[in-house]
């Protein structure tokens, strides 16, 4: 009897067992799944955010946009675009309104999936290198410092170039290409299928390591010294421009300003060899920016684009378009910013890049 009691027993701390442990693995379950939906929502919503911000922001400065990889490209012996003004002026009188928004459509198909990954994969990055960071130091309260941030800002930008890199590409040939060109690429699709057929799938990535060798510095920065310089705001509060933590939308503008300017200027002479090296190998780039038959130069790689860029035309061919380009990337990294965080605001997502 008393063995029967002992087997008694222990089938039923058996049972009771196997029963705990059901209801904890259906309430684990479901707690799984409630956060599970709510994460794919709040990623699917920060991806937009990131997409609006780009879209917004390229936009508001698409005239310059044109100009700049018009100045970048331009043959030195016959100038068509002489300064910003003057060359805004020339695309107007020639090609009217339009012509000033040639090409955005591609860039905004280009920009808005670039932004969308660039914003998500720094918030990622920047989440992953904290908690090794934290790791590292021992210290749970440790904090992302200006130089993790850079290494955060590289990374997005890397991914985010490449994988919307050959929309790049056709995106300045079709920028380019005016009304008198001989040959037309109908669209971004009718561009890349051109592009694939006539030169190769190879010919998509062409100015591609110049394009992520800039991208480390250009958007490494633009995180860094944005992030950074919030940061520094918020916890000095100089001449009140922090209230509650919370910075104005005028302060966050100038935080994005100071950013891009500082970006663009480090990184802008492998922006020149980039574009420069996406039009080699297209048979009309020379008439399409000239107007005229020469064959436009060919390039065997990064080093060879900047070796002859400098020796035809001298060190101040690697700054060609900066004034133009800077009167654009600071307005456009300011309201990328903004417009990011903003939307991030209204769509509800409580995750923000500075977390």
């Amino acid at each position: 009897m008393a063995s029967e009691d002992v087997v008694g027993k222990r089938s039923e701390s058996a049972v009771t067992t196997i029963v705990n442990l059901a209801e904890e693995a259906k309430i684990a379950s479901e707690g799984v799944k409630a956060p599970s939906h709510a994460a794919i929502f709040s990623i699917i919503k920060s991806l937009a955010a990131g997409g609006i911000a780009g879209g917004v922001s390229r936009t508001a400065v698409a005239p310059l946009e044109r100009l700049k990889i018009l100045l970048q490209v331009q043959n030195p012996h016959s100038i068509k675009y002489n300064g910003t003004v003057q060359g805004l002026k020339y695309i107007w009188r020639t090609e009217g309104f339009r012509g000033l928004f040639k090409g955005n459509g591609t860039n905004c198909a280009r920009i808005v999936p670039n932004s969308a990954v660039k914003f998500f994969s720094y918030e990622e990055a920047s989440r992953g290198i904290l908690w090794f960071y934290r790791q590292q130091t021992g210290n749970e309260d440790a904090e992302l410092t200006p130089l993790l941030r850079l290494g955060a800002g590289a990374c997005a930008g890397i991914i985010a170039m490449s994988a919307t890199y050959p929309m790049d590409l056709v995106r300045g040939r079709i920028t380019v290409q005016t009304d008198k060109s001989p040959s037309q690429y109908r669209g971004i699709f009718h561009a890349l299928r051109t592009v694939f057929v006539e030169e190769g799938p190879r010919a998509l990535y062409k100015g591609w390591l110049p394009s992520v060798i800039g991208v480390i510095p250009y958007v490494g920065l633009n995180f860094a010294v944005y992030e950074s310089l919030k940061d520094w705001l918020v916890k000095t509060r100089p001449l009140g421009l922090a209230q509650d933590s919370e910075l104005s939308v005028t302060t966050k503008l100038g935080c994005g300003a100071v950013a891009g300017t500082i970006g663009q200027t480090v990184a802008y002479p492998l922006d020149v060899i980039r574009r420069r090296m996406q039009m080699g190998g297209w048979k009309n780039a020379a008439s399409v920016v000239t107007g005229e038959s020469k064959a436009p130069l060919e390039y065997s790689g990064m080093v060879d684009a900047f070796r002859k860029t400098v020796r035809h035309e001298g060190v101040g061919a690697l700054y060609k378009g900066l004034v133009p380009n800077s009167v654009k990337v600071v307005p456009s990294i300011a309201i990328a910013f903004v417009t990011y965080e903003v939307v991030k605001d209204i769509l509800g997502v409580e995750m923000r890049i500075s977390d």
